[in-house]
């Protein structure tokens, strides 16, 4: 079975540059950026920002929410970046919305919007002419305002259920999936979430909850917003905690600091015992095992998210417990 390539994401921060350079140095294969405008600084900015500073590591949005920006605003800066890094280390992914819609107090998209959606930034990146709004509309950047068309680089769709693996096996070259990922893909990125313990470290111990906590209540957040609070142990419990936020409201609550770190209405309920029950703390031995469990399923890239006061050494830290399963480069995909 092959190993997973290793690459990383950022909750977009104003240091996730110097962030995505320190990855490039460990080896990390490509580095997504996470857009939620709401929550991180704008993905764009630093997603070119990072182009400058490095020569080797892939670099994308992860991922777009097509409700977020006109299909124009988005084309423009893909060929930006394409035209800073190469568009050989650009991937761009697309998804109907999680943190991204959530925060604005909005539901995800309708799949078949997304897949119209993705199909206009494909034909605009080409260099053809679509109608959008009822106008018709075209790439007209000339030589030194962007990458020449056609710009070529791979999307993935970050699907969830069966309507969204079938807009991803309809307009994507591959899938992205969290924490599990979707088989039948060759190209199937699984975004994973935790801390390396240190031989004798606990699961509780305040660095492995300031490193991981983040992680933890994204579970919590998704039942609440899906009104599916039976999939929790203690989901009432956790709930009550939010029950003095007015319910047109509750969304800003429950997202601040959304994969930052823990906020105080979650705090009590993050703890050592569920990070070791949710499998975001563990030993070198443990994400190996992990990373091998993953590839098993399906998963050709493992996409690691490190969180807390010490993002370069949590990089830094996985590529060691997890070394073998990154390559230098990002591998080359065909996109159509």
């Amino acid at each position: 079975m092959p190993r997973p390539i290793l690459s990383c994401a950022f909750a977009t921060s104003t240091a996730s540059h110097e962030h995505a350079r320190i990855a490039e140095d460990l080896g990390y294969a490509r580095a997504w950026f996470y857009d939620s405008p709401a929550l991180y600084p704008d993905v764009w900015v630093q997603l070119c920002r990072a182009a400058e500073r490095t020569t080797r590591i892939g670099l994308g949005p992860g991922v777009l929410v097509p409700s977020l920006r006109h299909p124009m605003t988005n084309v423009a800066a893909i060929a930006t970046l394409a035209d800073i890094a190469g568009p050989e280390r650009v991937a761009i992914a697309v998804g109907s919305g999680f943190t991204g819609r959530f925060t604005l107090g909005q539901r995800p998209m309708k799949w078949r919007d997304v897949v119209a959606y993705v199909r206009t930034l494909r034909a605009l990146l080409r260099g053809e002419a679509v109608e959008w709004d009822g106008g018709a509309m075209q790439m007209l950047q000339p030589p030194g305002y962007g990458a020449a068309r056609p710009i070529t680089v791979p999307f993935v769709i970050a699907a969830a259920g069966p309507k969204g693996i079938a807009a991803a096996h309809e307009v994507g070259d591959g899938v992205f999936a969290a924490p599990m990922p979707i088989a039948g893909f060759a190209w199937s990125i699984a975004l994973t979430f935790g801390t390396v313990l240190a031989p004798g470290e606990s699961a509780d111990a305040p660095r492995a909850l300031a490193a991981a906590g983040h992680a933890a209540p994204v579970l919590f957040h998704f039942a609440l917003e899906n009104r599916r609070l039976d999939l929790l142990p203690n989901g009432d419990a956790w709930a009550a905690a939010y029950a003095d936020v007015p319910a047109a409201r509750r969304h800003l609550a429950l997202h601040d600091r959304h994969l930052i770190a823990i906020n105080d209405r979650d705090r009590p309920f993050v703890t050592g015992q569920l990070l070791a029950a949710q499998g975001l703390a563990l030993d070198a031995a443990g994400w190996r095992s992990r990373v091998d469990m993953l590839a098993s399923l399906g998963a050709t890239e493992i996409a690691y998210q490190p969180a807390g006061p010490d993002i370069a050494g949590e990089l830094e830290r996985f590529v060691a417990a997890v070394r073998g399963c990154g390559r230098q480069r990002p591998p080359r995909f065909s996109a159509r």
